[in-house]
């Protein structure tokens, strides 16, 4: 089976997170995120450079969940894509991008918390583990043949 893998993106949450309603009337979460930059000296110190400032938007489910977990100075880590588009702004049409996250967590290197399980519904988790047996299973057999 091919490993399947998306873009990503990590940062800090740079401004208030904003809650708006699409066409669609599907919730949607908007923040300006900061990425931090380092150059790497020829002694192997690093100096730290001016963050970056971009979009970062997320829609239905992932914008509820969003909305209700991230607050103004947050690290984060984002999967999915990268979206160009145009906008006019007084007369003069501009390039700008935004990252669409279908998922998005807290950065675990950045940030201290607790996992709550409790969500997880009794009749899910037979199944997932067995699942997930089976696949230790076959991966540790395989580990063992190398």
């Amino acid at each position: 089976m091919t490993l399947h893998t998306q873009q990503s993106l990590s940062g800090f949450i740079a401004s208030e997170p904003q809650q708006s309603i699409t066409e669609h009337g599907e919730t949607r979460f908007y923040a300006r995120i900061g990425q931090p930059h380092f150059r790497r000296e020829d002694d192997g110190r690093f100096t730290v450079l001016a963050p970056t400032f971009h979009d970062l938007v997320a829609y239905r489910a992932t914008a509820d969940r969003a909305l209700t977990r991230f607050a103004k100075g947050d690290s984060f880590v984002a999967e999915r894509y990268v979206r160009s588009f145009q906008v006019e702004h007084e007369g003069t049409v501009m390039q700008r991008e935004e990252f669409v996250a279908k998922k998005i967590g807290h950065d675990v290197a950045r940030t201290n918390y607790e996992v709550d399980r409790a969500h997880r519904a009794a009749a899910d988790a037979p199944a997932f583990q067995e699942v997930i047996s089976h696949e230790l299973a076959s991966s540790t057999a395989g580990a063992a043949a190398n």
